[in-house]
Formats: structure tokens, C-alpha cells, sequence
């Protein structure tokens, strides 16, 4: 006879295993009928739909503001500097004196060519009076030899030595045009220390201070002393990335923000695009390359620096008031949204619709058989070889009948949300945004979905309230 004890534990453990049985047996009729089960299977979806709307691509870069002419001042000539009758952030006119240098040496190089051109013109008229001097004794001889009164050697001594003396005037001619030339560049160098505006404009930028000493730009890069710039005529430089470049041209339209000023955005148009690139970081991972690309700021700016007779338009009934101007300093900070193309009435979804498969992945891959004849056997070896191809295409999934329906399209430009698409879609369709793991990888033809129901604004929490 079992103990009691053994029999209580027997009992329980065939309970248990009953149990476990009715429970596999009741989840397989669940599943079987669909009162549960089958929902888990479902990718859980968020949708749009496909709607027509108009798009605009838009380009986004950053860089700073510059004049749109500017002009960097260095003197022609070295020495210090005695006169400075400017100050940074004066306005000038062009021909107004800016800065004289100390021109002490230059007199000193311009009397001595001075002198220098005196004693040349006196050598000048010392030749020709020898000259004419060779020329009397040479008519002279010649009328003895033609005389027989002479031999012919003194009458050939006579005309080699006028030709002597009219070569020697002739040198001392070219040795007068070389001292007037020295004269002139002497007085061009004096003339050099007087520096004088190019253009009307702004002093910008000033780099030098009464008494300090300069060097020229003859032979080499000289001392920046100022710069002048047209304040009222200012522009952005912005770094376009190489693969935004090719979107941009001439004369696109585009709206400003200024950092200096957060609630104002302008007016912007491009006006000039770099052939050449920008590259930093070059041979690293971090290697960028971008394209400097210049935008003219359009709205009228810093009015109270504005040259007159330059063309802005300070009169119109439109112009603001010059204390209500915004005033752009040169190397501010600032964004620019440039407008590049605009297309109307598209069919359009969300950006993250849009996904890649590779096609040949989705659809068997046809067999292909090489035949290999051995010349001893005699008999064929058939072979059977696949050569996958990887065909990547465009497609977005659609939700048909509780399942992920995929459709082939072909796109064009974007916004900020939304991607244009050209065929495969006609607009009022479900499409498939998210999540972003099962549209970019998950989904497939048929996959099961359940779409996510919008979530609707309810209360906020008491914490949140209060």
C-alpha cells in the first residue's frame, strides 16, 4: 500500500500536466477559429494619405554677411605714417585723402633724378658738339682727298671718327631718355604716399595708427591699412554642400535670417555660384567638401550708411525710415532657405513613405544551366547556377485588406515633409509612414498590418495641469 503521502503528490503533478494540455489545446482552437492570436501576427502601421499638393525644394545653408564691394587698401610705397584722416566706421567720398606717408626719402629720389637728367642732357650737348665738330673736319678732309692734296688714309680717319662721335650723341640721347624715366618713376613713388579713396563708401576695417611705419606692395605683400566697403549694398556667403550645389542657379530666390536678428527674416536672391569648392578636413573621415555661393540681400539695410548718387533707392514711399533699417556688420552670422524649384498640383506623401527593396530578392531567380562535355566520358554534366542581381528600386507600401500591398514609384523633389511622386500613385491612397524599422526593413507584399488608431487629445495629467 502507497503512503498517502505519495499518492497527494502523484495526483497533482497529472493536474498540472492536464492543464498544460487543455491550454495548448484551447490556444490551437483560438488561433484556428481567429478569436485570438491572429491580431499579435499584425505589424502595427501609421498611414497617410497620398494627396495633391504644390512643393517647393528648399536649400539650407549657413555663412555670414560681407559688403558686396569691398576694397583693401595697402600702400605702394614704405615709411611711416604722418597723416591719418580717417577713423574706422567714417564715410568717405572717392578722392579724399586717407593717409600720407613721411616722403622725405622720395623728395630726396626725385632731386636726385633731377640732377640726374641735368647731367645727361649736358653729355647730350657735349656729343653734339663733337660731333658737329667730326662733321667739319670730315668735309674738310674730303675736300683735300678729292684734291689729291691727302692721302686717302687721313680722309678715312676723318669720317670713322665722325661716325665715333655721332654713335656717342646718339647714346648720350638714350642715356637722357633713361634719366627722365628714373624722374618719372621717382616722382611716382613720391606721388604714392599720398593715399587716396578708390570709391565712396564705409571704412570698414582700419588696421593702422598715426606713427606706425607700413610696407609697400612692390615686391611683395604690403601692410593692409584699411578696408572701404559699400555698407548699403550687403550680402550673404553661405557653404552649399556638394550635393545641394547642383540644385542651385543664378537668380533663385531665397529668404534670410540674421542670428543679430531673430524675429526678422528678408528678402534674398543668388547672385553668385563658386566653380571651385571649399574642402576641410581633406583625406579624414570628417572630410566635407561645400561650395561657396553668395546671396544679395534685398530689403533695404543700413540706410543711414548709404553713399548718395549710388542708385539705392532711399526715396520710395516703401523705403523705411533709416532709424527703423536693420544694420548689417560685416561678418554676422546667418541662415539662408534658398527656393530652388516649385512644382504645383502633385501627388505628394510623407518623406519616411518613401523606402527601397531589392526587387530581385522578391522574385525567384531564374536557373540558369551550363552544359560541360568531358572529351573521355562523353557524357553532359548539367549544372544549375543563380547569378542574383541586386535591382533596387523605389516603393512605398500601401494598406489593402489588412495587409501591406507594395507599389512601385518614381519621385521628384521634396520639401521638409513631403516627396513628389511622378507615377505609381494617383493620389487619395493609404500609404504606410511608420514605424521606421518596418517600412525600411520589415514589410513585405502581404505582411499582415493593423493600422495604429490616431491618438486623440484627451486629458492631461494633474502634475501636467497644475
Amino acid at each position: 500500500m502507497a503512503p498517502p503521502k505519495k499518492n497527494a503528490t502523484r495526483r497533482l503533478l497529472f493536474l498540472i500536466i492536464g492543464l498544460i494540455v487543455l491550454l495548448v489545446i484551447l490556444a490551437a482552437v483560438g488561433r484556428a477559429t481567429g478569436l485570438f492570436g491572429t491580431g499579435n501576427d499584425a505589424v502595427e502601421v501609421e498611414t497617410a494619405r497620398a494627396e495633391r499638393r504644390t512643393l517647393t525644394q528648399v536649400v539650407t545653408a549657413s555663412g555670414k554677411v560681407q559688403p558686396e564691394v569691398e576694397v583693401k587698401l595697402s600702400p605702394d610705397v614704405s615709411g611711416e605714417i604722418i597723416e591719418l584722416r580717417v577713423r574706422e566706421g567714417d564715410q568717405v567720398e572717392k578722392g579724399d585723402l586717407l593717409v600720407r606717408i613721411r616722403p622725405d626719402f622720395y623728395v630726396a629720389q626725385v632731386e636726385q633724378a633731377e640732377a640726374g637728367v641735368l647731367q645727361a642732357k649736358a653729355n647730350m650737348a657735349q656729343r653734339r658738339a663733337d660731333m658737329l665738330t667730326a662733321e667739319v673736319e670730315l668735309n674738310r678732309q674730303k675736300a683735300l682727298f678729292e684734291k689729291n692734296a691727302i692721302a686717302e688714309s687721313d680722309y678715312v680717319r676723318a669720317q670713322n671718327q665722325y661716325e665715333v662721335a655721332k654713335a656717342a650723341y646718339e647714346a648720350a640721347e638714350y642715356a637722357v631718355q633713361s634719366a627722365e624715366a628714373r624722374l618719372r618713376e621717382a616722382r611716382e613713388q613720391l606721388s604714392k604716399t599720398a593715399i587716396y579713396a578708390p570709391m565712396s563708401g564705409t571704412v570698414s576695417k582700419l588696421d593702422v595708427e598715426l606713427g606706425e611705419r607700413v610696407v609697400g606692395t612692390s615686391q611683395f605683400t604690403g601692410t593692409e591699412m584699411m578696408r572701404i566697403a559699400r555698407l548699403d549694398q550687403m550680402e550673404l556667403e553661405v557653404d552649399v554642400n556638394e550635393n545641394d550645389v547642383v540644385n542651385v542657379a543664378l537668380g533663385d530666390t531665397a529668404r534670410i535670417e540674421i542670428d543679430a536678428y531673430p524675429e526678422q527674416t528678408f528678402r534674398g536672391v543668388v547672385t553668385e555660384i563658386a566653380n571651385t569648392a571649399r574642402t576641410t578636413a581633406a583625406g579624414t573621415q570628417e572630410q566635407v567638401t561645400n561650395f561657396p555661393v553668395k546671396i544679395r540681400i534685398l530689403d533695404p539695410h543700413n540706410l543711414n550708411l548709404a553713399v548718395p548718387g549710388t542708385g539705392q533707392a532711399l526715396q520710395t514711399s516703401e523705403t523705411p525710415l533709416a532709424d527703423a533699417s536693420p544694420q548689417f556688420r560685416p561678418g554676422m552670422s546667418g541662415t539662408v532657405d534658398i527656393y530652388t524649384k516649385t512644382v504645383f498640383d502633385v501627388v505628394a506623401v510623407p518623406i519616411q513613405a518613401v523606402t527601397v527593396r531589392d526587387f530581385a530578392r522578391l522574385q525567384p531567380a531564374a536557373d540558369t544551366t551550363r552544359r560541360a562535355r568531358t572529351g573521355e566520358t562523353g557524357r553532359d554534366d548539367t549544372v544549375s547556377t543563380r547569378f542574383p542581381k541586386e535591382d533596387l528600386r523605389k516603393v512605398v507600401f500601401l494598406v489593402e485588406n489588412g495587409k501591406a500591398k507594395m507599389v512601385e514609384v518614381t519621385t521628384g523633389i521634396t520639401d521638409d515633409t513631403h516627396i513628389e511622386i511622378k507615377s505609381g500613385l494617383s493620389g487619395g491612397e493609404e500609404v504606410i509612414i511608420g514605424p521606421y524599422r518596418a517600412v525600411s526593413r520589415t514589410l513585405e507584399p502581404g505582411t499582415p498590418v493593423r493600422v495604429k488608431p490616431p491618438e486623440q487629445p484627451g486629458r492631461r495629467p494633474l502634475a501636467a495641469a497644475n
